[in-house]
């Protein structure tokens, strides 16, 4: 997964351009409701990926996406210690 509270990259089966400026809900894996962003640029293309910078996400939805990124970081984070004390 690659997403970060500034923005994300998406593979799909049609891409646009870049400068494109699109509306996207995201389904988080631990969410039962999509979330909306308002406003999201494609910045790149790589052929069916692209990266989108994320202009304008109502409060609410930049909230979940903020606390989602968090919750990853931690379990990253807990991981990371994890491998290194087993590796001692």
């Amino acid at each position: 997964m690659n997403l970060t509270v500034f923005g994300c990259a998406i593979e799909c089966t049609e891409t646009f351009p870049k400068g494109t400026e699109l509306r996207v809900r995201l389904i988080l894996p631990d969410q039962a409701h999509a979330l909306s962003v308002e406003e999201a640029e494609v910045r790149w293309v790589q052929g069916t990926r692209m990266g989108l910078q994320f202009h304008k996400v109502e409060r609410a939805a930049d909230f979940r996406l903020h606390g989602f990124v968090w919750d990853r970081m931690v379990e990253r984070f807990r991981t990371i210690v994890q491998d290194g004390l087993s590796t001692r």
